[in-house]
């Protein structure tokens, strides 16, 4: 059988399992994973090495309606990517909201493009076999999908058949990455995600959504065998500045403590992790503001 290859772009409402789906594929951690929805910054490129095929997964941000002129920039990440890609998966929940959210979602994207689909309904543990047949009728009669999968990403049931669907809708193509090639973050993005990670787990209120973090030093301390990282975190008000340090700082100690542990178990080395947060007023209301901030994490 001839070497096939190719691009996939995972979609879906926020929080509905995308990166879970990701790192689950890859069997490591290449997207932030969170229980609070628009977690997925930028686009991460996975890719899954078999011997007859070459997987490269795109994880984009959730497609919803967004307001916010930085939402409307993620929104736009994620859509972009339906033009690139050879293969389109879409996830779902099979809850009332998530059926909602499928039927958006093709209503207003899939249908106007021309793209093998392949649509995985998540979180089917939660669900009895006879509520997950209507689902499946449902959604058969409203897109030419491919296939129509009921996965468990955090449980990693199903994942063989969605390899195997993935596989069979790729074109013949060249291994466009070497086999150690994983993701195509740069040390400073992963080790930003992470802390970033942490903070959403940490926090509450409108903090997960206001917050971004840039890596402004990583270098190694040869003599002390030891990785020494320099991050800001950056809001948009006082008050939030405040939420994130916490009382005598101890809010902001467990944040970096936390990061500290997960980075030095991923570089393999200990890691002294000195964080600041930083003010940027109304910082996703500004686009000059978004590439300062992306610029520091190439």
């Amino acid at each position: 059988m001839d070497f096939k290859s190719g691009f996939i772009s995972i979609i879906g409402a926020p929080n509905v399992g995308k990166s879970t789906l990701l790192n689950a594929l890859l069997s490591q951690k290449v997207a932030i994973t969170s229980a609070k929805p628009q977690t997925t910054r930028y686009k991460i490129k996975g890719v899954l090495h078999l011997p007859e095929a070459q997987i490269i997964f795109v994880d984009t941000p959730g497609i919803h309606d967004a307001s916010i002129p930085y939402n409307k920039y993620m929104v736009q990440l994620a859509i972009e990517t339906l033009e690139e890609v050879d293969v389109v998966l879409l996830m779902i929940e099979p809850f009332p909201k998530g059926l909602k959210d499928g039927h958006y979602i093709i209503n207003t994207y899939l249908s106007q493009i021309n793209k093998p689909s392949i649509l995985l309904i998540n979180k089917v543990d939660k669900i009895s076999k006879p509520q997950l047949l209507p689902i499946i009728e449902e959604f058969n009669k409203i897109y030419p999908f491919k296939a129509i999968i009921p996965i468990s990403a955090k449980k990693e049931a199903g994942l063989e058949d969605v390899i195997k669907e993935i596989v069979g809708c790729l074109p013949e193509g060249p291994q466009y990455y070497p086999e150690d090639f994983i993701t195509d973050q740069s040390e400073r993005q992963i080790t930003a995600e992470i802390i970033r990670e942490k903070i959403i787990n940490t926090t509450r209120e409108e903090i997960p959504y206001v917050v971004a973090v840039t890596v402004e030093e990583f270098r190694e301390i040869p003599e002390k065998e030891m990785l020494y990282i320099r991050a800001v975190i950056h809001v948009e008000r006082k008050s939030q500045k405040g939420i994130i340090i916490g009382k005598k700082g101890q809010k902001l100690k467990s944040i970096g403590q936390a990061a500290r542990e997960e980075l030095e178990l991923i570089w393999g080395q200990k890691v002294f992790l000195d964080l600041f947060v930083r003010v940027e007023p109304n910082w996703r209301q500004n686009p000059k503001v978004w590439g300062q901030l992306r610029l520091k994490m190439q």
